[in-house]
């Protein structure tokens, strides 16, 4: 979990600036967390008190009401009765971390995705998008290789995977919407050598550095199983200590380890 969180916290400081580099600096006076950790530390504690999602989701955004939540998302936020808004924004992929780390079984895996995306983001678009990272991360921490990662979700949700970090680059740009950012963030995570290098391939697309980065590094943590402890220091000394304390007993009720 702390593998999503940190690519938050790290593409926080570019998202917008269409930085195509690699070689970037890790944490700056700009770096910060942003709706993408408030949510899904929200699923995360609605998971282990078997809470319903969007009622946690609530309790905690409003908590937190200046994260930077889309126009859209921010009026559920504060009016939820309006219900679902037909959304097909990554958004419901950046919260969805926690299903893939803690459900033991594919079919569940999808349908948790499910329902913690059609609270608010109910397009189909939307659902696949939060699938999809979900299942990637329950695939890589059941020690599927890269290869069987990229064929299970091209096949299941029909993405292009077959394009490099490389490929992407130069011709990409600022793209809110499932389809056009969970796969390059799933690339970005199939193209790494580890946590870090993840982290960077998702940045350096120059899109939506901070929800890219934490669809990316989740998947990573769960593949990886290590995040470097300078990563992990800089994340932690940025966060308050309601979510950490979230965090950190999500993190040993289900086994994952914190870092190298």
């Amino acid at each position: 979990m702390y593998g999503a969180i940190a690519g938050d916290v790290i593409g926080s400081a570019y998202e917008g600036g269409g930085l195509k580099n690699f070689d970037f600096q890790l944490f700056s006076e700009y770096s910060r967390f942003t709706d993408d950790t408030v949510l899904t530390v929200a699923i995360a504690s609605a998971i282990m008190d078997k809470r319903d999602y969007a009622e946690v989701m609530i309790e905690l955004g409003r908590k937190y009401p200046f994260a930077g939540y889309g126009k859209s998302f921010k009026e559920w936020l504060m009016n939820p009765e309006i219900g679902p808004y037909n959304s097909w924004g990554n958004g419901a992929a950046m919260r969805v971390s926690p299903i893939g780390f803690a459900i033991d079984q594919e079919e569940k895996v999808l349908a948790e995705a499910k329902k913690t995306a059609e609270v608010s983001h109910n397009h189909p678009e939307g659902i696949k998008g939060a699938q999809a990272t979900a299942l990637a991360i329950y695939l890589a921490r059941n020690r599927n290789n890269k290869e069987e990662i990229r064929t299970i979700i091209t096949d299941r949700f029909g993405y292009d995977l077959d394009r490099s970090v490389d490929d992407i680059r130069p011709g990409y740009t600022f793209d809110v919407s499932c389809q056009g950012s969970v796969p390059e963030s799933i690339i970005s995570f199939l193209d790494s050598d580890d946590y870090e290098s993840c982290i960077r391939n998702a940045v350096s697309l120059g899109g939506d550095t901070d929800t890219m980065a934490c669809i990316a590094g989740g998947i990573a943590q769960a593949y990886y199983g290590e995040i470097p402890s300078y990563i992990l220091d800089g994340v932690k000394m940025r966060l308050p200590e309601d979510l950490l304390t979230i965090i950190e007993r999500f993190q040993m009720q289900f086994g994952i380890a914190n870092g190298d």
